[in-house]
């Protein structure tokens, strides 16, 4: 590897192409704790709008007005503002209104850091979506397979758990991969309140080094293969998923 990362020096030296994190210590450490965080972000993201789709749409089918009406009030909201204004709302709006509390240095920091007023922003932005894809998947599932379970003595949660939601699952899989992999995208938002995931430190490196072009293309193919990999992997689930006669 050293030998690798001299040539970088080398041509650096030679050319004026400049990729410090590819022969510099320093930087390359900030690259891969960028990388990281990216994924760790975009993991917790993942999880967390999921679950919200799951129960938005299993409270969509609530028999209490009210509770259907905070749900349909949640996804218009989520799904007609900008996901960077509402980043900007949770993290400037109200994480100031959250208590402070001492940090190691002796003065006061927030209770929430950024990374996670990041997954809460994009969490509910995603998992607005995802509730309308879950509530179509459920619209999907023949209202006989319903009945029989309620013949056999299932209640409403057993139904919708054990039944309901598999074979949603099932069928809103292409609607739902394609909105996790905009979501991986949308991570790059959170480099607008620091949050130091790839984009952030490669902003970083440049100021530094003053290699715009280079990051710029370097940034450009690095989501390529990272949301690439996703894809293919999503495409390879959705097809092992796949449900016999769905078309």
């Amino acid at each position: 590897m050293d030998v690798i990362f001299e040539w970088f020096r080398v041509l650096y030296q030679e050319t004026g192409i400049n990729l410090p994190f590819l022969y510099d210590e320093y930087d390359r450490n900030r690259m891969v704790d960028g990388f990281l965080t990216t994924i760790r972000l975009s993991l917790v993201c993942l999880f967390f709008s999921v679950i919200i789709g799951v129960t938005g749409a299993w409270l969509q089918g609530s028999a209490f007005k009210w509770t259907r009406r905070i749900v349909n009030g949640y996804i218009q909201l989520f799904r007609n503002t900008p996901p960077l204004v509402q980043l900007y709302f949770f993290y400037f709006a109200i994480g100031t209104l959250l208590p402070r509390v001492e940090n190691d240095w002796g003065g006061q920091s927030p209770i929430l850091g950024s990374f996670a007023w990041a997954a809460i922003s994009l969490s509910f932005f995603a998992g607005a979506f995802n509730v309308e894809i879950f509530r179509s998947g459920i619209e999907a599932v023949p209202r006989s397979t319903v009945e029989a379970a309620e013949a056999l003595g299932f209640s409403k949660l057993q139904i919708y758990r054990d039944i309901t939601l598999p074979l949603a699952f099932r069928v809103v899989l292409p609607a739902l991969n394609n909105n996790l992999v905009n979501l991986v995208k949308t991570t790059t938002l959170a480099y607008a309140i620091a949050v130091p995931e790839m984009l952030y430190e490669a902003n970083q490196i440049w100021s530094d080094n003053v290699n715009v072009t280079e990051m710029m293309i370097f940034l450009l193919l690095a989501y390529f293969v990272l949301v690439g990999v996703l894809v293919g992997a999503m495409n390879r689930w959705e097809r092992a998923m796949k449900i016999p006669g769905y078309g």
